[in-house]
């Protein structure tokens, strides 16, 4: 069962924005992504990075995952994005431009113990997802929505048509290998209704948080995937019930006229500590 950590979420800021970091230490986001690649022009890459290594060993960034997204190792800046990262250990590094389970291993071996989180943003991911969620070291799929559709050549619309298959795909694959799963970004700023909507979407398909490109997306995210009052209530039901000294021994209960299993309590588990962890947030 995968951590019962709040992901709701994840904002990206370029590396080489100090005051967007400091900032950042006080948003009510649940990751942080300091951004070397796409945020980041050639000139300021090694600035970027000494910015990135200086924030991690500063810290103070609370109950907020620390991640930084590095350069891909086919440029000339990841290798050492990747060095300088690997001895300072942020909470998890984000791999871009990874099509299977290979590619992750040449980040693993540079990164040591450093958990890593992977960018779903090529065509060939799409084919060999399986290979990529069940890469050793990985902790969480990314979508990376924007390159995928310059890629493809597609216009994914409001709906997103385009990418319902995918959507539903990767979540799969999180869920096969015990890895969180995060939606794609919403680029229109200004529109909450449409943020709202996409939220609601992936809600529906099961992500557990959304990327994000400005902190005024963080407070509608965070409503989206935090779970709902009625959601909290029938957790807090199927845990009474199976705590009664009734239930014990028992894979299956009755709760509210509604038959519950053991997989319900762990959901409702899970369900309760994000909720919680939410609130501290």
């Amino acid at each position: 069962m995968m951590a019962a950590r709040p992901r709701r979420s994840a904002l990206y800021l370029p590396a080489s924005n100090a005051r967007a970091i400091v900032k950042a230490r006080n948003l009510a986001c649940d990751v942080v992504i300091l951004d070397l690649e796409d945020a980041v022009a050639p000139d300021s890459k090694g600035q970027a990075r000494e910015a990135a290594v200086a924030a991690v060993r500063e810290g103070g960034f609370g109950p907020r995952e620390l991640v930084v997204r590095v350069n891909a190792l086919a440029t000339d800046w990841g290798a050492d994005d990747c060095a300088a990262l690997r001895a300072v250990a942020p909470d998890a590094v984000l791999i871009p431009k990874v099509d299977d389970g290979a590619g992750v291993a040449a980040y693993a071996e540079r990164l040591g113990a450093t958990p890593l989180w992977a960018m779903v943003e090529t065509a060939r991911t799409m084919l060999r997802l399986e290979s990529l969620a069940s890469a050793p070291g990985l902790a969480a799929l990314v979508l990376g929505t924007n390159d995928l559709a310059k890629e493809l050549g597609v216009k994914p619309g409001a709906d997103r048509l385009p990418f319902h298959g995918l959507l539903a795909q990767a979540v799969a694959a999180a869920r096969a290998y015990g890895l969180a799963a995060l939606d794609g970004v919403f680029n229109a700023i200004d529109d909450r209704a449409g943020l709202a909507a996409e939220c609601a979407q992936a809600v529906r398909f099961g992500f557990d948080g959304k990327t994000l490109i400005h902190p005024d997306q963080i407070e509608p995210c965070n409503a989206a995937f935090a779970p709902t009052p009625d959601e909290i209530a029938w957790a807090e039901a199927i845990e009474r019930g199976f705590a009664a000294p009734a239930a014990t021994g028992k894979g299956a209960i009755r709760v509210d006229g509604q038959m519950v299993e053991r997989l319900h309590l762990d959901q409702a588990r899970r369900t309760l500590a994000i909720g919680r962890a939410g609130e501290g947030a």
